[in-house]
């Protein structure tokens, strides 16, 4: 009785993650090769060449390093596999600190300009 209570139980384990296969994980690997091959394109050949700025090209490396982030927490980490509901449990409190950094950075400013 014990063989098939660890039988099922390994099997369970095993079907949380099967949508994790060695193809899946290359073609995340490529997926983050491509995003860090156009950042170092805009930051080596675009800007230095005057092709966009810098207030154009900070956004972007915002915007593709969230991407890559995604990419990292969602299948290496194997969140994007969990429940919703811890999937949430961790999502909403980072975005709350997130928030919570972005308006103090902005306050910060507001009383650096202000004490001046």
């Amino acid at each position: 009785m014990s063989e098939t209570k660890h039988t099922e139980l390994h099997h369970d384990e095993h079907g949380e993650h099967a949508g994790m296969t060695r193809g899946k994980i290359w073609q995340v690997f490529f997926i983050l090769l491509g995003i860090t091959v156009i950042e170092f394109f805009i930051a080596l050949y675009m800007v230095p060449r005057g092709i966009i700025g810098l207030n154009v090209a900070n956004p972007i490396y915002i915007i593709l390093t969230l991407a890559k982030a995604f990419y990292i927490v969602a299948f290496f980490m194997h969140l994007k596999f969990e429940k919703v509901g811890l999937v949430y449990s961790i999502l909403v409190p980072t975005l709350f600190i997130i928030g919570l950094i972005l308006v103090l950075t902005n306050e910060s400013h507001h009383w650096v300009d202000v004490l001046r």
